[in-house]
């Protein structure tokens, strides 16, 4: 048996659990990354920043918790993700990857992983391309989790060692590819 260990940051694993969906179809759902406030339930738009040749930035804000949320698009399909860099790897629930074009076949789940949550088994994918933004990243590694170990897309260090820099600043999580 493959065992391996994945580290999710608790509040995130928490938070992933709880959070309120704002939309209430994608019809309402802003274009372009957001920022939103779990706590009043506003939406904002993120500022994005193009920077000097083939690169990109990325700003978002923090919201009323410190936790950075984007519009994420991975394999062309829109995503709203929660950035965690205590997290591995890009993690998805099973319904999150089978919407992204992933079959039964291809989820193995066959690895025992270690959350916040306790243990649960997960299958590993690599994602052809995830972006934000103006930031596009190929071959980003996953793990898919079944449904009932995780509720929302958590955006780990799989993606963020793929960028030239990523940092936190006066309550801004900057991204730069």
């Amino acid at each position: 048996m493959l065992v391996r260990t994945v580290v999710f940051a608790s509040i995130a694993a928490v938070l992933a659990t709880q959070v309120p969906s704002f939309f209430g179809s994608d019809a309402a759902r802003p274009e372009g990354p957001v920022s939103v406030n779990y706590v009043s339930g506003t939406v904002d738009p993120v500022q994005t920043t193009a920077v000097g040749g083939t690169g990109s930035a990325m700003r978002l804000q923090a919201d009323a918790q410190g936790h950075y949320t984007g519009d994420f698009r991975i394999n062309g399909k829109a995503v709203s993700g929660l950035i965690d860099t205590g997290a591995t790897y890009v993690a998805l629930n099973e319904t999150m990857a089978r919407r992204l074009g992933y079959t039964a076949n291809q989820l193995d789940f066959r690895y025992s992983v270690n959350t916040a949550n306790g243990q649960t088994k997960a299958a590993q994918v690599m994602l052809d391309r995830v972006e934000i933004g103006g930031i596009r990243v190929r071959g980003v590694e996953a793990l898919v989790l079944k449904d009932e170990a995780l509720s929302a897309t958590l955006v780990g260090m799989s993606f963020l060692q793929k960028l030239a820099s990523y940092s936190v600043a006066d309550g801004s999580l900057s991204l730069r590819q």
